[in-house]
């Protein structure tokens, strides 16, 4: 048995009554599959119109609750049908969403996605509400003391770098999902363990190796950049680590990301080691591109180990 390097040193787990706490997007998403991605000033018929639900954190928690994990999300809603049927599979799962603030006559985060059928890339299209926000009275330093990892996007940017800022004091590690530079994340990312950016990000910060060694500067212990049909790359102790995509039929890359990161999430808690985290997490990703919107693919902790197997590489930390 091959030793594995230690990523972080978890207890058992029986102390905290929650394995991730996430904080951050819920969403309704309206996912349009179009037979090829529309000229400007132009009109196109659509193959579908769906309506499903997502968010980065609302689905990411939600793979962590398929894998197996207690979770509990913290963020915002609208008292509207949109927000109830966006937390309708987190409750379905046993996500806790007693930290999700419902606020009257407002609007739930929406979104639409265009999914080109020839690629199955998407294009995503969004709005949310400034309301939606969580006050600084609506995240306590003791929710987040109860968890064994927590997890944050940019969507609240005050609250998550707060948040995160909390975590690290109480030795609690942070895994952080951002998109973009705008708004500056500066402040999260000085907190984050774990940061899990995608290549745009990275292209920003003058290409891959530059932003990783870049995150480790500001702090990060394990930095990845997400690739898409490429893989992710990470950087561990000075070493980069690579992981290939697997050869899934694409159908929709929606939420794949966010899949990443809840199974990043799964595997940090089971024991694997750095590079086991990258390739369980971008397998995951892979499998939730083969069905429509951003949750319709979430593998289980089974299903998960059945695709890695017919690969011949054994999933860490399973126990099985």
């Amino acid at each position: 048995m091959t030793r594995r390097s230690q990523v972080w040193s978890f207890s058992s787990g029986s102390e905290k009554s929650i394995d991730v706490l996430g904080l951050g997007e819920i969403s309704l998403d309206q996912v349009a599959r179009l037979p090829h991605f529309p000229g400007w000033a132009s009109k196109l018929e659509m193959t579908s119109w769906e309506e499903h639900p997502g968010g980065q954190m609302a689905t990411a928690l939600l793979t962590c609750a398929r894998l197996g994990l207690r979770t509990r999300l913290l963020g915002g809603v609208g008292d509207d049908a949109a927000g109830r049927l966006a937390l309708a599979p987190l409750r379905d799962a046993g996500v806790a969403v007693d930290g999700v603030r419902v606020r009257p006559g407002i609007r739930s985060r929406g979104a639409m996605i265009l999914v080109d059928e020839q690629s199955g890339e998407r294009t995503v299209l969004w709005h949310r509400m400034a309301e939606l926000a969580l006050s600084a009275d609506e995240v306590e330093s003791a929710e987040i003391q109860c968890a064994r990892l927590l997890m944050v996007d940019a969507s609240d940017l005050e609250r998550s770098a707060w948040a995160a800022s909390k975590a690290r004091e109480l030795g609690v590690p942070v895994i952080v999902d951002v998109d973009g530079m705008d708004p500056d994340p500066s402040a999260l990312l000085a907190s984050a363990d774990f940061p899990i950016v995608p290549e745009s990000f990275a292209d920003a910060l003058g290409g891959v190796d530059a932003a990783l060694a870049d995150l480790v500067r500001r702090g990060a212990r394990l930095p990845v950049v997400t690739r898409g049909e490429h893989g992710a790359v990470g950087l561990w102790q000075g070493k980069r680590l690579e992981a290939p995509a697997r050869a899934v039929q694409v159908l929709d890359t929606t939420g794949a990301g966010d899949v990443f990161h809840g199974t990043f999430a799964w595997g940090l808690l089971a024991g694997q080691s750095p590079a086991g985290l990258l390739e369980v997490a971008n397998a995951a990703a892979g499998m939730s591109c083969r069905a429509q919107g951003a949750q319709g693919g979430i593998p289980s902790t089974y299903a998960l180990e059945d695709f890695l197997a017919a690969a011949d590489r054994p999933m860490e930390g399973t126990g099985r």
